[in-house]
């Protein structure tokens, strides 16, 4: 269904520090369909955050268009934009700073579905709340109704979040490192309630994380965008990401994975970047910006051009040398196969890594 999608196309965004500009996100985009997953990954300070917050309205891009219905949402007439806001919704990554605390749980809920109409009467929205919380795997909801924020744990704040979310039934959600505030006992319980929430009920995700461990579990039939410095430098499906990863930056991502096994860790071929060092926002290097680390790094084409995503494969990489490579019919240089093979082929089956 083409009408609903929600459409980021080449938005940038760039904030001001001091007398200079600093560009947090630079020429994104992606496409989301009712029900999909796109997974964004990346480091601390790579953009994911402000996009997501871009793709749910609550900030205006410098530059580029965010499109619903096939209409830009900066364009729209007030009615219209109050519809995309209910459509749209954002998960916070901290539950302690996004919860009232003044606020019971059920004054949470009850407030958006009572200012938008969506129950008539305390009883109806009393039993709203009740499908809310059981959905949410906040079971009996009795036990959590007229409770504070102080006196839940952090999986029971996040849930609370997500079920606000849902408060409005909305076609798509921003989930903003949603579990990596909670402890990684109840994490994987946190992601499956989200991925039934996906099957159930139909919504999209648009889930932010720095941890690809994550983005697999949770995005396995969907899609992952991987994000460097304010770009993204690839993106494709789950599957065909994680076992064959093209970008080298990619590759080392998923290199510092830890493995489970200590023989798999010892014979595990280690990814070498030229340098450890992440280039400051207020000083972005010229060409790729990921040229300073990059193994595939040459003099004369990395650090004067900046590469466009190419079609590769099934998926679109950013990477002048892997765009030549493949173009060429070769694969790619031995010191840049990146994690090695056995320890790539990841599947939903094979458990989430717990650091991060």
């Amino acid at each position: 269904m083409p009408e609903l999608q929600l459409a980021l196309d080449q938005v940038t965004q760039e904030f001001r520090v001091g007398r200079r500009s600093v560009r947090a996100v630079d020429h994104v985009s992606l496409t989301i369909a009712p029900g999909q997953v796109i997974c964004l990954v990346g480091e601390s300070g790579s953009g994911k955050t402000t996009t997501g917050k871009i793709a749910a309205g609550l900030l205006k891009p410098t530059a580029g268009s965010v499109r619903f219905g096939g209409q830009d949402i900066w364009q729209l007439d007030h009615d219209a934009f109050r519809r995309f806001r209910r459509a749209v919704q954002i998960i916070h990554q901290d539950p302690y700073a996004s919860l009232n605390p003044v606020h019971t749980v059920y004054d949470t809920l009850a407030a958006p579905l009572q200012h938008h109409g969506l129950t008539r009467g305390q009883a109806a929205t009393l039993r709203r709340v009740h499908e809310l919380l059981t959905l949410v795997d906040l079971t009996p909801p009795e036990n959590f109704l007229w409770k504070y924020p102080h006196q839940l744990s952090g999986g029971q704040r996040q849930r609370v979040a997500i079920a606000r979310a849902l408060t409005v039934q909305p076609q798509f959600i921003v989930a903003d490192e949603a579990t990596s505030m909670v402890d990684v006992s109840i994490r994987v319980s946190l992601l499956n309630t989200l991925r039934r929430l996906r099957d159930d009920l139909g919504v999209g995700f648009l889930f932010i994380t720095h941890d690809l461990a994550i983005a697999k579990y949770f995005g396995w039939e969907g899609s992952i965008a991987v994000m460097y410095l304010g770009r993204v430098v690839e993106i494709g499906p789950t599957p065909a990401l994680i076992n064959t990863p093209q970008h080298p930056y990619t590759r080392a991502l998923l290199a510092a994975i830890p493995e489970p096994d200590p023989d798999l860790t010892r014979s595990k071929q280690k990814l070498q970047l030229r340098s450890l060092d992440i280039p400051s926002l207020l000083n972005i290097p010229p060409g790729c910006s990921f040229h300073p680390r990059c193994p595939l790094f040459e003099a004369g084409l990395c650090d004067t051009i900046v590469p466009e995503l190419t079609p590769l494969d099934g998926r679109r990489v950013a990477c002048h040398i892997v765009a030549r490579e493949h173009a060429n019919g070769h694969a790619l240089p031995p010191a840049a196969a990146g994690t090695g093979g056995e320890s790539t082929a990841l599947s939903p089956s094979s458990g989430l890594n717990p650091s991060g």
